[in-house]
């Protein structure tokens, strides 16, 4: 899941300074799931811009909208008889859904409503913590389906580094280590000869080199 945190509303402000007009558009996704871009969070956006601009003696006709997903064509198609009415789009989808709305409707600035963070999951009401890079070389296989380079501060693939005390990093004692927690589950499993086994220098051309990345599916394809 995409987690991604809303934007002050001063950011959001400035963004909009000289408009009257403008569509907050939310996303059913994931930023849904992690309370910063879903329909309750399109009409507290709402709220909060109108009064900021009333204040300011700055009339703001705002319309509130919500699609399924925004970086998906088929819905994105749901806006186009009405994007033209606006001088804006306030997104509050994820960072590839802004681009995407912004990719379909060139002539309409399509500005951020949230900060996309990373990958990740609810640990718990109200807290999401990363548990992947999509680095695109992926060694769950090997470490028993604990990420090493999210889950270990200093990303090492092949550990534990000697500097942790009581199953707590040292470079945040906040944090637990993430080789214990590897070792750990390994050991539950009966796979601790699965440490024995020398991960190789990550390949990191599968997401960082030559960007942007794409995966065609063949069999997929219409």
């Amino acid at each position: 899941m995409i987690i991604g945190k809303g934007k002050p509303i001063k950011d959001i402000l400035t963004m909009i300074e000289n408009l009257s007009k403008i569509l907050i558009l939310g996303c059913r996704g994931c930023v849904t799931v992690c309370s910063a871009g879903g329909e309750k969070e399109v009409g507290i956006l709402a709220s909060a811009l109108s009064l900021a601009r009333q204040k300011a003696g700055k009339a703001l006709e705002i319309r509130e909208m919500s699609l399924e997903r925004q970086c998906d064509p088929e819905y994105l198609e749901q806006i186009r008889n009405i994007i033209d009415d606006y001088e804006a789009v306030v997104s509050i989808a994820c960072g590839a859904g802004v681009q995407f709305v912004a990719e379909k409707y060139r002539k309409i600035p399509i500005y951020p409503g949230i900060n996309t963070n990373f990958i990740g999951v609810t640990e718990q009401q109200g807290v999401w913590t990363e548990r992947c890079q999509a680095c695109g070389d992926c060694k769950l296989y090997l470490t028993g389906g604990i990420c090493p380079v999210t889950r270990c501060s200093k990303s090492l693939l092949n550990g534990p580094c000697g500097g942790s005390a009581n199953g707590k990093c040292e470079v945040d004692p906040e944090t637990e280590c993430g080789w214990q927690l590897i070792i750990d589950v390994l050991k539950e499993q009966g796979r601790l000869d699965k440490l024995e086994v020398i991960i190789p220098i990550n390949d990191w051309s599968t997401s960082r080199d030559g960007g942007p990345r794409k995966i065609i599916r063949e069999d997929l394809k219409l």
